[in-house]
């Protein structure tokens, strides 16, 4: 039976009509998926060394086992963001003689067969082969590799289980950083060592035998804690009284209505990514990206490089235009033929999107003033940042929405979802970051980072001078490609 539910997975999969009509991006995310593992291959082989140089003072592999337990947690915050939950349609198989066992298991082990949940093996086995393989032998090189499997698949698990015990997932991820924060605080001021802890732990799993099969009862607990989940509420009945409990209460933001049209479809805009899965799953992503500076401010080696604090501070500085800016309007594809039959002229349409997008991009740039704390060269890659993304990003993000006609389906998640996408998408990176960044490293040649600083500024300046004639070419690329926008919306893949 398991055979037959996962052949009906792959069936459902390639005989979906966006399948074959996503073969250029899909064949695009495949070559970027190559180079990414080539690079965690790499990294997974010079990992070593580089650890000697930042603490010479101790073992690769030690520092390693330290950090396998603040690995779970990120990855498991990660997953709790971006994984979507398994789904089948049960009335389907319910007038069949199917066990709801079997369909609960098969729920649970889908995600398990995910070849996604193993790229980190790619980094994980090279390091093995180098440092754990000739210093600890073959046995604790495979221990070690089914440890961390073990530990991918207690995440794998319980990142399903804790998105459907917390429904809002917002509340989820303050707890996840609330436990993490309070970690760290413990450690930051000597009080309990987690990294010492996970030291001792994985160094006697991994060079005592059997002892390692221990870590798979985390699995098993996190597959029978899904277990007793489905067992309390897998009928109907039960999803039935927990949606009617919750209700679909309306949500007005009156404040902003009363800006007339304008703040009514900003209104409705917002209304839209609040009460859908899709839109909401970016929402979150964009404020976990929120925190990307910290992997890059941090570190000493980027401080002197201008073009990658640029780089870094687009993205922060604009998370909110930039996750959502390409699909601004193909968010309303669902309902784009009832808004063209409205009394909504192209002015008022447009104008509401770029003031929303201005929004984001305010709001981004104040949830990320805190990196300012980092110094003067933060400070003024930020704002040139800023200016760049509301003078120059704005306008590419709002036109380019324009050349997508693939409707997107709001009830899917984003994660690991290329429904809607299109190699247009990839496209609007080049003026997006590609321009300013190649234009810095032009002229760090000649040690003049901060006149490509000054070009971008202005560039950024004079969109916002000239906001109107913009806006008025967008206009009119809208008028044109309207029809094409209506008849691809009312497509579905």
């Amino acid at each position: 039976m398991y055979k037959t539910l996962f052949w009906h997975y792959w069936l459902q999969t390639v005989r979906a009509p966006g399948y074959y009509k996503n073969l250029v991006v899909n064949i695009f995310v495949g070559l970027m998926a190559l180079y990414l593992l080539a690079i965690l291959v790499m990294l997974g082989l010079f990992f070593p060394n580089i650890l000697m140089e930042i603490a010479p003072q101790s073992e690769p592999i030690d520092i390693i086992y330290g950090c396998l337990i603040y690995a779970v947690i990120a990855m498991l915050m990660m997953r709790f963001i971006m994984q979507p939950l398994s789904k089948l349609n049960l009335q389907s198989y319910q007038v069949l003689p199917v066990k709801r066992d079997t369909l609960v298991n098969y729920l649970l082990l889908k995600p398990l067969l995910n070849p996604l949940n193993y790229i980190a093996l790619c980094f994980v086995i090279p390091f093995s082969i180098k440092v754990v393989l000739p210093d600890f032998g073959v046995l604790s090189f495979f221990r070690f590799l089914f440890i961390v499997i073990f530990l991918i698949w207690f995440n794998t698990l319980m990142a399903p289980l804790m998105k459907r015990k917390f429904s809002n997932i917002l509340a989820g991820v303050a707890l996840l950083l609330l436990i993490g924060g309070a970690l760290y605080a413990l450690e930051y001021f000597k009080i309990f060592s987690l990294f010492e802890l996970s030291q001792s732990v994985f160094g006697f799993l991994i060079s005592t035998p059997a002892a390692w099969l221990s870590v798979i009862l985390i699995s098993l607990l996190a597959f029978f804690l899904n277990k007793i989940f489905f067992a309390r509420n897998y009928y109907p009945e039960s999803f039935e009284r927990v949606s009617k409990k919750r209700g679909t209460g309306a949500q007005r933001f009156t404040f902003i209505e009363r800006y007339g049209k304008i703040g009514e479809i900003i209104s409705l805009e917002i209304k839209l990514v609040l009460r859908h899965k899709r839109t909401k799953s970016t929402l979150y992503t964009s404020i976990f990206f929120l925190f990307y500076g910290l992997i890059f401010y941090t570190n000493p080696m980027y401080a002197e490089k201008s073009a990658w604090l640029l780089f870094v501070a687009i993205f922060v500085t604009g998370t909110g235009m930039l996750m959502f800016g390409q699909w601004i309007i193909n968010w309303d594809g669902s309902h784009f033929d009832f808004i063209m039959t409205r009394d909504i002229d192209t002015r008022t349409y447009i104008r509401a999107n770029y003031t929303l997008m201005l929004a984001l991009c305010i709001v981004s740039f104040i949830l990320t003033t805190p990196y300012f704390l980092f110094g003067k060269i933060v400070i003024i890659h930020h704002l040139v940042a800023f200016v760049y993304n509301v003078g120059v990003n704005i306008y590419i993000y709002i036109f380019a929405a324009t050349l997508n006609t693939k409707r997107l389906e709001l009830s899917k998640g984003s994660s690991m979802n290329m429904q809607g996408v299109s190699y247009k998408n990839f496209l609007v990176m080049i003026p997006l970051l590609v321009i300013p960044i190649g234009l810095i490293q032009l002229f760090a040649i000649f040690s003049a980072s901060y006149i490509a600083l000054i070009i971008i500024t202005l560039l950024g300046l004079l969109g916002i001078l000239f906001r109107e004639p913009l806006l008025w070419v967008i206009e009119k690329q809208f008028l044109r490609r309207k029809y094409a926008l209506c008849d691809g919306f009312r497509k579905k893949e």
